[in-house]
């Protein structure tokens, strides 16, 4: 989210700075060349002022004359600026530098024509810092009322430029800095806008693998966060504590019928000191009661698997599946299944030992049971970059895909398996020993026929 939020708020504070920033930008260049024109525009009006007093009648009219050419041509020199008095037929009556001429067309003429209609020019097209152009002011003289000459001024604009782009780079580092400090309020807010979000995920993810006691603290974030995190952590306590009174019940049922049963256990064995030794009926309830004990044992170790906490390490499994395949190998031979490990030499990973080897025993167990005599058990330990596997082979029916589906379910067992021992909880338990540890179980097929069953424990710290 904060990749999707973060970019969004940086381009609209870029949005915003950009369209104060071209009109800023703007204004300013308007700015300089309208200080450029009125000061020519001052400057013609006192040229003008000078040409107003000669005539071709007055007998000083060449003398001033003579001033007016000289202080165009130290106005020129000194401001490198061509200017000049025009008549209206374009004849100079005097100009500076000497070669200057009004062009036939252009923006001199333009403000030339306009001057002769006794206008000061005043709105020259505006000149850009990339464009190299020229700003003409011209302002008519008059005399009785009628235009007789006028004022040109062409000007260049290379120290206008110049000081234009100068300001447009201290604008232009000026929004830098604006969107750097933007940027960085806008890093600012979104993480603390999702930290909450993020601590929420995390508590979800960690309630949704078996760690029922995450919580989430609704200190940080904006009002309505805070309120949805103390929302989720009343749901969790609530949650929890459903599932601690289930735990509880169960764990207490299991833990006071185990007494009744053994009490009948006991009268049915004295009872059967009065019926025959062979009757089927003692040897049937004899089995079914045993059945039922074991159910209890399993329901009470499946309440204490899922209230327990993983005590992990960082052990090396290959010698803790070496003594599992040890300890199961006479079962095997009795049954005839030829039980042998393979892979690996070493393989660590962090995981508790007593549930990985309850996992192990629970896999392996139920592989000796539904291999048939001569058929093959293969114990597999793997080391993968991410997790260390244990995988149990064997050669028996196998599953069919929707049975692959319900395996590991409590107190599930396939149909065509009922008449072999078990209380179906013995994948469940594992399963829930494993997941408290960060580890998991998986079922496949074993080609071309049997069933491979894949143990997995993390090599990394879980929530490191």
């Amino acid at each position: 989210m904060r990749s999707r939020l973060l970019p969004l708020l940086i381009v609209l504070m870029a949005a915003v700075l950009l369209t104060l920033g071209f009109p800023l930008a703007i204004s300013v260049a308007a700015a300089e060349q309208q200080r450029l024109v009125i000061d020519r525009i001052d400057d013609t009006a006192r040229f003008a002022a000078l040409a107003q007093s000669i005539t071709d009648t007055s007998p000083d009219s060449e003398e001033r004359r003579r001033t007016l050419q000289t202080d165009l041509e130290l106005y020129a020199s000194v401001y490198d600026i061509r200017a000049g008095v025009f008549f209206r037929d374009d004849r100079a009556l005097a100009k500076a530098p000497g070669y200057w001429t009004l062009p036939v067309e252009g923006e001199g003429r333009t403000a030339f024509n306009e001057a002769l209609l006794g206008r000061r020019s005043h709105d020259p097209p505006q000149v850009w810092p990339w464009r190299d152009g020229r700003v003409v002011v011209a302002s008519p003289v008059v005399r009785d009322g009628d235009v007789v000459a006028v004022v040109v001024l062409d000007s260049p604009t290379g120290e206008m430029r110049s000081r234009i782009l100068r300001t447009w780079l201290f604008i232009g580092l000026g929004e830098a800095l604006a969107l750097l400090v933007a940027v960085g309020a806008a890093v600012r807010l979104t993480g603390w806008v999702l930290l909450p979000v993020r601590t929420l995920d995390a508590a979800t993810h960690d309630i949704a693998g078996g760690r029922m006691r995450s919580r989430v603290a609704a200190s940080a974030g904006p009002p309505e966060l805070r309120r949805l995190a103390r929302s989720f952590n009343e749901m969790a306590d609530n949650v929890e504590d459903v599932l601690e009174q289930q735990r509880a019940f169960v764990a207490d049922a299991s833990h006071q019928l185990r007494n009744p049963l053994a009490a009948l256990l006991l009268r049915i064995e004295l009872l059967a000191l009065e019926l025959p030794e062979d009757s089927e009926e003692i040897a049937a309830v004899r089995t079914e009661g045993k059945r039922l004990a074991r159910v209890l044992d399993d329901l009470l170790d499946l309440a204490l698997a899922e209230h327990a906490e993983a005590d992990l390490q960082l052990i090396d499994i290959v010698p803790l599946a070496a003594e599992r395949v040890a300890s199961w190998r006479p079962m095997a031979e009795r049954e005839g299944v030829n039980l042998t490990l393979d892979g690996v030499p070493a393989a660590t990973a962090w995981a508790d030992p007593i549930a990985l080897s309850s996992a192990l025993d629970a896999v392996v167990d139920n592989a000796l049971k539904f291999t048939p005599a001569g058929e093959d058990v293969t114990v597999t330990v793997a080391a993968g970059a991410r997790a260390a596997t244990v995988v149990v082979a064997d050669r028996g029916p196998g599953l069919t895909e929707a049975e692959l589906e319900r395996v590991g379910d409590r107190f599930w067992r396939s149909a065509r398996h009922q008449n072999i021992s078990g209380s179906g909880l013995g994948l469940s338990i594992s399963r829930v020993l494993l997941a408290a540890g960060g580890g998991s179980i998986a079922y496949e097929h074993h080609e071309p026929h049997g069933l491979r069953v894949t143990v997995s424990v993390p090599r990394d710290l879980p929530g490191s």
